[in-house]
């Protein structure tokens, strides 16, 4: 969805650098995978066609943040007030 973003913290030598990778249009989402020593987050439209992919090496990779939006349920409707009061 519109909005999800991945941060991703990693070890540059003597420093750390981050990067976000956000879902820039409605219908977007944002998909992590580590695969064989490689950590890759990719950017994909409704129909998984992926628009663009930062890969980095998982040794060097500190920390991955994962902020999602928060999904609005039918179900998670406030409860009505009581007509008698």
């Amino acid at each position: 969805m519109k909005g999800d973003r991945v941060e991703i913290v990693v070890d540059a030598g003597d420093t750390t650098r981050t990067y976000d990778m956000v879902a820039s249009r409605a219908g977007r989402r944002v998909e992590t995978a580590v695969r064989r020593g490689v950590v890759e987050v990719s950017e994909v439209t409704r129909s998984g066609s992926v628009v663009r992919t930062a890969r980095f090496m998982a040794t060097r990779v500190l920390a991955l943040v994962e902020h999602p939006v928060p999904r609005v349920d039918d179900t998670e409707r406030p409860l009505r007030e009581d007509p008698k009061t």
